[in-house]
């Protein structure tokens, strides 16, 4: 049986919709005999808390089955940090923006752009604060001390888990979770990752604790999904980039606009 090494590379925004299928992905390969440990190749701003909970969970567990290396890209901030978390091993690039650790509760309130282009909202709703979230009006102050209670929570496990994967105590991290990235030779230096290196200086590593040859590495990515086929259907390299840009900024500008907590 011939034995292989897994590159399986991330791109994007951390939401449910563009984690579930690496998720299986992940399952996939933990299974896989031949697969004999994966280079995890991240490059994100971060997401959704709880799909970057999960991004990491599924590291974590294929990591206790066989060897995960995380490389760190041009970024791998907030909850894509966390998911590169998971991995035995962190690579960054010296230049790469690696930590952002901290959680953001966005909040849009509309009214008085919707009244200045004579729009007129009437939500009927049953419950005192049904409506506070909708993004329509301001929130009340005890409101907003209640989603902050929320995101207090959420930076307070995202702290413990930071200290319990760097080894270190959370009032060691506490001063380094300000929310802010660090290039990945401060990151470095402050032992948030554990080498500088590119890709294939991961790739290498990987290829160490495996005993794997470089050579046998594959990419591996999961089945592209609908809209990827969609946008790309009949055109050429050109516009099918185009398409893509416009596809992922669309996308993106979207979720950016729902109420959330993001890590």
């Amino acid at each position: 049986m011939r034995e292989l090494l897994a590159h399986v590379q991330f791109r994007g925004t951390i939401r449910e919709r563009s984690v579930e299928p690496y998720l299986r992905l992940l399952a996939h390969l933990r299974d896989k005999r031949r697969i004999k440990g994966v280079l995890l190749d991240i490059s994100s701003g971060g997401g959704g808390d709880i799909p970057s909970t999960d991004f990491y969970l599924a590291v974590k567990r294929l990591d206790r089955v066989k060897p995960v290396v995380a490389s760190i890209g041009a970024i791998g901030a907030s909850g894509a940090y966390m998911a590169a978390l998971g991995a035995r091993r962190v690579y960054a690039y010296p230049d790469s923006e690696v930590g952002s650790i901290g959680v953001v509760y966005p909040h849009l309130a509309l009214r008085g752009l919707l009244a200045k282009l004579g729009v007129e909202v009437e939500l009927l709703h049953e419950g005192r604060h049904k409506d506070a979230y909708q993004g329509l009006r301001p929130l009340t102050d005890e409101e907003r001390g209640k989603l902050q209670a929320v995101a207090h929570d959420s930076y307070g496990s995202f702290v413990a888990l930071v200290a319990k994967e760097r080894h270190k105590s959370p009032e060691e991290i506490l001063p380094l979770a300000t929310g802010e990235f660090w290039s990945g030779a401060t990151a470095l230096r402050l032992g948030l990752v554990d080498a500088l290196g590119d890709r294939t200086e991961a790739l290498e590593e990987l290829g160490r604790l495996t005993g794997v040859p470089v050579g046998k590495a594959v990419s591996v990515q999961p089945p592209r999904p609908f809209f990827d086929r969609l946008f790309s259907s009949g055109m050429s390299s050109v516009g099918g980039g185009l398409s893509t840009a416009l596809r992922d900024g669309v996308e993106d500008a979207l979720y950016e606009s729902l109420v959330g907590l993001r890590r």
